[in-house]
């Protein structure tokens, strides 16, 4: 027989432990799916298990790195009850109620019923996939600039891509570098006009116009780029102590693909507060949010789907 309960949290990053403190202390005794160490994309306390000091979430005034954050919710969640087993939810049937999900170990049968399910399996950056690139995540190579961007303050920093996403980053790297290059491979951008103008006029920002990054250059902090003129193929070495690299994320979304209402660029659309098109099923955190992305938001979504499953399972009867 499959185990039941009556809060299934898929996620444990910021938003998914967030939910499982919030209804362990509502005596709902949610039980969280951490994901597997093993994956890139659901890893157990998720994108934060790859950032090092996390100096803008409240509370922490000298910085907390983020796998001791992490580590410090997941104790938290565990003391009010929640239980948590390191697993991945292979399958999610929401056509009928209650949910059920099959776990890796799973074969026909679901291991797991719920009552109500909340969805916080975040997303992942999009990489280069350059040799360097790995090795130096963390160590002068970022993902997010309003994390990381104080960090930076006086480097010679590249932002690697050439949409509005590449272009928001380099804007407000700005404040803290002397110099921002943005790598295109391309000799025009796609990001909006506007962006492109804000750009254009601000003269901390140079372009790599036509360049493809080949390597991330450094043993134990970035030392440079080495890319490659796409139109001469000619490589050359540019030369910074920074890298963030803004091609875009995608929403961890396979288990209710064609069963959730997705946004055009593939995140879950949810309505009021953390509530999907499916009663029962909720979405918090970055799997549903592509537009703050911060470790703070992704704790208060937990909050509010944590809240918002109390009330309805309260309203359910259940």
């Amino acid at each position: 027989m499959p185990i039941h309960t009556r809060v299934l949290i898929i996620g444990s990053g910021p938003a998914g432990l967030t939910a499982a403190i919030y209804t362990s202390r509502a005596q709902l005794s949610p039980l969280v799916i951490e994901g597997e160490p093993s994956s890139t994309s659901d890893q157990p306390g998720g994108q934060l298990m790859l950032t090092t000091d996390i100096e803008n979430f409240p509370g922490f005034p000298e910085a907390i790195s983020g796998p001791e954050l992490m580590t410090n919710m997941r104790a938290q969640a565990l003391r009010f009850g929640a239980e948590l087993l390191v697993d991945k939810v292979q399958r999610l049937d929401t056509t009928r109620r209650p949910f059920r999900a099959w776990l890796s170990s799973d074969a026909e049968e679901p291991g797991i019923t719920a009552d109500a399910v909340i969805l916080a399996t975040g997303a992942q950056s999009l990489m280069m996939d350059v040799p360097g690139e790995a090795r130096l995540l963390s160590h002068g190579l970022s993902t997010c600039a309003t994390c990381d961007g104080f960090f930076f303050r006086g480097h010679d920093i590249a932002v690697v891509g050439g949409g509005d996403s590449a272009l928001e980053e380099a804007l407000f790297l700005t404040r803290f570098a002397t110099s921002v290059t943005i790598v295109h491979r391309r000799d025009t951008l796609r990001a909006s006009k506007i962006m492109q103008e804000r750009a254009f006029a601000n003269e901390k920002i140079r372009f790599a116009w036509n360049t493809q990054v080949l390597e991330v250059l450094g043993d134990s902090k970035v030392e440079g780029l080495r890319v490659r003129d796409t139109l001469n193929n000619e490589e050359r070495v540019l030369s910074v102590t920074g890298v963030f690299v803004a091609i875009g994320h995608i929403p961890n979304t396979t288990l209710v693909t064609g069963q959730v209402d997705l946004a055009e660029n593939g995140y879950v659309r949810t309505g009021v507060g953390s509530f999907t098109n499916i009663e029962g099923l909720f979405a918090a955190g970055d799997v549903q949010d592509d537009v703050y992305r911060q470790a703070v938001t992704s704790a208060g979504s937990g909050c509010i789907a944590a809240i918002d499953a109390e009330r309805w399972l309260e309203a359910q009867g259940l």
